[in-house]
C-alpha cells in the first residue's frame, strides 16, 4: 500500500561486501518508489534498490553528500501492472572482476544493458548488513518513496551472492519463470524471509533467525501471489484514479472515467465473480465490457459496450447485445456491495444486491465475445472491487460468504463460479 513499510535495524554487523536481496514484486503505479534500501538519505552510507518513474530500475550505493560508490540503472523499462516481478540483486564486492561485484536479475534472467554502469571497487563495503543502520522494505526511512503495489517472499541472505534459482525456477511446460520456495540456505547474521503468512504480523521472519521486520502503515495480507495472480484495475487502460493495489477507482471531477480489469474472461467457458462497493458519490455503472474495444480513456466506447448495472439509477445498460435498457430495478448505495457473476457457458450476467439477486441477463454474445469486469465511474465518485483477496480498498470484508473456493467474498458466491485468477483460469475457464 502506498504508505505502508517495513523495517529493521540490525543491531551487529553481518557481511557488508556479499549478500543476496530477492523480492517478487507486483508493482501497481509506475512511479519513483523503493524497494529496498539500508540507511537514511544523507546519512554516512545509503544502499538503495528502487523503480524510476520512467519504469526502469536503480541499484545504488552513496556515501554521505551524495558520493556514488556503484550504480546500475537498466535500459529495460517493467511497466507491467498485471503481472508479477522477480528480482535478485547479488553482491560479491571482493570479487577480481568489476561486473561480477553487483549483478541483478529479473524473473531469472541477468540484466547486462545498464544506461547508467558503475560497479563498486574490490572490497567495498555496502551500507547493508550493517550494525544501527535501518533495513526498509517498501519505501526510504525519512522520507516519501513507498511502494505501491504487492509483495511476496522478501529475503536478504547475508553472506552469500546466489543465484535466481534458490528462489524461482522455470516450468518445464509453460517456460514461464515461476517461484521456488527457498531451501538449504544459510541465512546469516542479518538474513530474512518474509513470507507474509501471518496476517498479524507481515514482518515476521521465516528464515530461524527471528529478524522480524517492524510494520508500518495499513499494509494488508492479500491472496494474490506469483503462484496465482488475481485481477485488479489497470492503470494503463483506465481514465480513472487507481489506488489501493488497483482495486479503488475515483474522479475528481464531472468526466465519466472507465475502468476495466488486468485479467480477461476469453474463449466460450467459465463462471467467474467479483464484487463491488460505492465508497462515496453514487453515479456508477458497473458489469461486463467487451474486451477488444480498448474502452478506458473512452466514455463513448464504453457506452456501446457494456452490460451495466447503475447503482444511481437502477437500469441494465444492455448495448453488448444489442437490447433495450432495462429499467425499475434497485438502486444501491455505499453501504451496499453489487456482485457480479459472469457465466459464459450459458451466455448469462446476473447481478445482485447484499447478496440478493436483482436481474439475469441472458444472450450469445456474452459467450462469443471476449469480456472483461469493468466499472464507469462519474461526478466525484470513488469506489472499489474485491476480486477475491476479501478487502474493499483497505478495509476487510465484515464476514465472508460461502462457496469462494479460496477468495474471499462478502456474500455467498453462486455455486460454481470462481474469482478471476490466473489459477480459476486455467481450470475451469
Amino acid at each position: 500500500m502506498a504508505n505502508s513499510y517495513l523495517n529493521r535495524t540490525p543491531s551487529g554487523d553481518g557481511n557488508k561486501r556479499t549478500f543476496t536481496f530477492s523480492t517478487w514484486l507486483k508493482i501497481s503505479t509506475i512511479k519513483e518508489h523503493m524497494f529496498f534500501t539500508c540507511g537514511v538519505y544523507s546519512s554516512t552510507s545509503l544502499m538503495q534498490f528502487y523503480l524510476n518513474a520512467n519504469g526502469t530500475l536503480t541499484m545504488s550505493q552513496e556515501t554521505s553528500g551524495g558520493s556514488i560508490q556503484s550504480t546500475l540503472t537498466t535500459t529495460q523499462v517493467f511497466r507491467d501492472t498485471s503481472a508479477w516481478y522477480h528480482l535478485v540483486i547479488a553482491i560479491d564486492t571482493t570479487q577480481g572482476t568489476a561486473s561480477n561485484r553487483l549483478k541483478l536479475y529479473v524473473n531469472g534472467t541477468q540484466v547486462t544493458s545498464f544506461s547508467t554502469e558503475t560497479y563498486p571497487s574490490q572490497n567495498t563495503d555496502f551500507a547493508c548488513n550493517t550494525s544501527g543502520v535501518i533495513n526498509t522494505i517498501g519505501n526510504r526511512s525519512g522520507g516519501n518513496f513507498y511502494f505501491d503495489g504487492y509483495m511476496s517472499h522478501v529475503a536478504l541472505v547475508d553472506g552469500q551472492a546466489l543465484a535466481p534459482t534458490v528462489f524461482g525456477q522455470t516450468d518445464s511446460t509453460s517456460g514461464i519463470w515461476k517461484f521456488k520456495a527457498p531451501s538449504g540456505v544459510t541465512w546469516g547474521t542479518n538474513g530474512f524471509h518474509l513470507k507474509f503468512e501471518n496476517s498479524g504480523n507481515l514482518g515476521l521472519d521465516s528464515s530461524g533467525n527471528s529478524n522480524t521486520l517492524a510494520v508500518n502503515g495499513n499494509g494488508r495480507q492479500a491472496l494474490d501471489t506469483p503462484s496465482n495472480v488475481y485481477a485488479t484495475l489497470n492503470p494503463l487502460s483506465s481514465s480513472a484514479t487507481l489506488t489501493t493495489g488497483n482495486t479503488t477507482g475515483a474522479t475528481a471531477d464531472s468526466t465519466w472515467r472507465p475502468a476495466s480489469t488486468t485479467i480477461g474472461m476469453l474463449g466460450t467457458t467459465g463462471k467467474y465473480y467479483a464484487e463491488f462497493k460505492v465508497i462515496s458519490g453514487n453515479n456508477n455503472y458497473v458489469g461486463v465490457y467487451n474486451l477488444n474495444t480498448n474502452f478506458g480513456t473512452s466514455q463513448s466506447t464504453a457506452d456501446a459496450n457494456r452490460i451495466a448495472y447503475s447503482t444511481y439509477d437502477g437500469e441494465i445498460m444492455r448495448t453488448l447485445t444489442g437490447e433495450s435498457t432495462i429499467a425499475g430495478l434497485a438502486t444501491s448505495g455505499s453501504s451496499d456491495v453489487v456482485g457480479i457473476a459472469i457465466n459464459k457457458n450459458d451466455g448469462e450476467v446476473k447481478f445482485y444486491k447484499n447478496g440478493t439477486l436483482i436481474q439475469t441477463v441472458s444472450h450469445s454474445n456474452i459467450t462469443n465475445y471476449d469480456l472483461m469486469i469493468g466499472c464507469q465511474l462519474g461526478y466525484t465518485s470513488s469506489s472499489c472491487f474485491n476480486f477475491g483477496n476479501g478487502y474493499f480498498g483497505t478495509t476487510a470484508i465484515s464476514s465472508a460468504g460461502s462457496n469462494g473456493n479460496g477468495s474471499l467474498f462478502e456474500y455467498d458466491v453462486p455455486s460454481g463460479y470462481y474469482a478471476l485468477n490466473t489459477k480459476n483460469i486455467n481450470t475451469y475457464g
